[in-house]
């Protein structure tokens, strides 16, 4: 089975769908036949040679790959030239964006063909290897940050020096999605004071572990953002109302503003208004990763970057692709899972009932199979029992015969140690109930992370049993050196095994230079 790589058609487009290492890996691992258009990688740094090398076929022009591949691999959706070279039973796969090219899909239909959305991938844990989306935002997330840097006129990190004091940078964050974490990560990165805001309350703890400040919105309502899908959905007028006040005060305060904010199959909401943007200091940056969707900034003009009243706005909607090497790489990986799924050269099929492949089918067999069901992804708090649902009680623990003759076994036990007044096994209990109850406390209060770590030395320390071995194994009893040999040789592996354990797990808890 044949998989073409055409040269992208659209302008400015720089990615490619398959790299040579990806190229390499659909030949030698899921055995499919590979044909790459010359120059396809040149402008993102991947020259013919490399995918010569890697084993693929280069081929004159994109009308051999579509005449010969079985599956068409693409960044975007065809264009109308690339459409009528599409023949019946061929699967074409890329960002078709379904929800806003409802035509598309529909003349990709009427030519018999088969088109997955790659940006329709449910975002669960199993898909989660073939989520472009989410690795197109994360590099959005970054460049969105190299850009702003770029524009504004001072450090990110504040500084101290002889020839004066620099203060550090103050961002906002809108929507703590993939983009907005890979933002906040890099702009913390660089040192600048970072602040996040989300719809979806169930991101706060993400954005705190990331040392940024997550805002809140003082609203007299429990409204949350999120769908089922893991994604923002429209709020209401008065959450609406609330929010735009926050970020009205915000843009008086910070110095860049990044915007992510988008709701799927819809235009992209208007978060950032005109005066918003002249209440910033000049020299301020306002980066609209929304912009190819209309934009969350009033004066965004998408594609471009503009000065309104002295504060730049970045409108581009190709970031990914300015970074196309490791979006190529990236991309390319997705794709080559996604093919892994679905059966490889040997077994390739579009399997509709496989919960990943169905929601990224948008086109099967020439019918239209867009919207897919929907898939519960979010992890959004659980919901409020409502008023009057009676909790289910908890069945009480009944007392049992075995728990009675224990309890009277240790009365016993007990009974008898006293009766026997001697001095010395009378200390040596005592010593023994005080151990256990310091023991159990110090175990109780400490941190739940650093249980097996705690637990791992304790074993290496319970290893002192090799003294008594080793005296064992001096004995002239042949049964007792035998007996405190295998306890020295196991005492050791305690010991050891419990110090490796514990240095690989403290590892965890600490910070690498650099």
């Amino acid at each position: 089975m044949k998989v073409g790589i055409p040269k992208e058609v659209i302008d400015g487009e720089r990615r490619v769908a398959a790299t040579p290492d990806t190229t390499r890996r659909l030949i030698e691992k899921l055995g499919f036949e590979v044909l790459v258009e010359r120059n396809a990688g040149a402008a993102a740094s991947f020259p013919d040679a490399a995918y010569e090398n890697a084993g693929a076929i280069l081929c004159s022009d994109a009308t051999e790959i579509w005449g010969n591949a079985e599956i068409v691999l693409k960044v975007r959706g065809p264009s109308e030239h690339e459409l009528g070279q599409l023949r019946n039973g061929q699967t074409v796969v890329g960002f078709l964006a379904p929800a806003q090219n409802e035509d598309l899909l529909h003349r990709i239909a009427e030519r018999g063909a088969n088109a997955l959305a790659i940006e329709a991938v449910p975002r669960i844990s199993r898909a989660q290897k073939m989520d472009a989306l989410s690795s197109m935002a994360n590099i959005a997330g970054y460049r969105a940050v190299v850009e702003a840097a770029g524009l504004f006129g001072r450090f990110f990190t504040g500084q101290i020096t002889a020839a004066g004091k620099v203060p550090p940078a103050r961002v906002l964050v809108i929507g703590a999605g993939v983009a907005g974490l890979a933002a906040i990560g890099t702009a913390r990165g660089l040192g600048a004071i970072v602040r996040a805001f989300d719809v979806r309350p169930e991101v706060a703890d993400q954005v705190k572990s990331m040392g940024a400040e997550f805002l809140y919105l003082q609203f007299p309502s429990d409204e949350n953002g999120g769908t089922s899908g893991g994604y923002a959905k429209t709020m209401s007028k008065e959450f609406i109302d609330a929010e735009m006040a926050l970020f009205a005060d915000q843009a008086r305060d910070v110095d860049i503003i990044i915007t992510t904010a988008l709701i799927p199959g819809k235009p992209a909401p208007t978060l950032i208004t005109t005066s918003m943007v002249e209440s910033m200091r000049h020299g301020s940056v306002v980066v609209d990763l929304a912009a190819e969707q209309g934009g969350n900034c009033e004066v965004t003009v998408p594609g471009k970057v503009i000065q309104h009243e002295g504060v730049h706005v970045v409108g581009y909607y190709d970031l990914p692709s300015r970074l196309a090497h490791t979006s190529s790489q990236l991309y390319g990986t997705n794709l080559f899972h996604l093919l892994d799924e679905m059966g490889g050269a040997e077994k390739f099929r579009i399997d509709m009932d496989d919960v990943v492949i169905r929601s990224a089918t948008v086109v099967h067999q020439g019918q239209v199979t867009w919207p897919p069901p929907p898939v519960a992804v979010s992890a959004a708090a659980p919901a409020k029992p409502e008023e009057g649902q009676q909790k289910t009680p908890a069945i009480a623990k009944q007392r049992g015969v075995i728990d009675v003759v224990l309890t009277i076994a240790g009365i016993a036990l007990l009974a008898m140690l006293v009766m026997t007044q001697d001095r010395g096994v009378l200390t040596d209990f005592t010593v023994f109930v005080l151990a256990c109850i310091v023991g159990w406390q110090v175990i109780w209060n400490v941190t739940p992370a650093l249980h097996t770590p705690l637990m791992s030395v304790t074993n290496a320390i319970s290893g002192i049993i090799i003294v008594g071995g080793m005296v064992q194994a001096g004995t002239d009893h042949p049964v007792a050196s035998v007996l405190g040999a295998i306890a020295i040789f196991v005492a050791t592996i305690n010991i050891a095994g419990g110090f490796l354990v514990t240095q690989r797990m403290l590892k965890m808890f600490r910070k690498l230079d650099g």
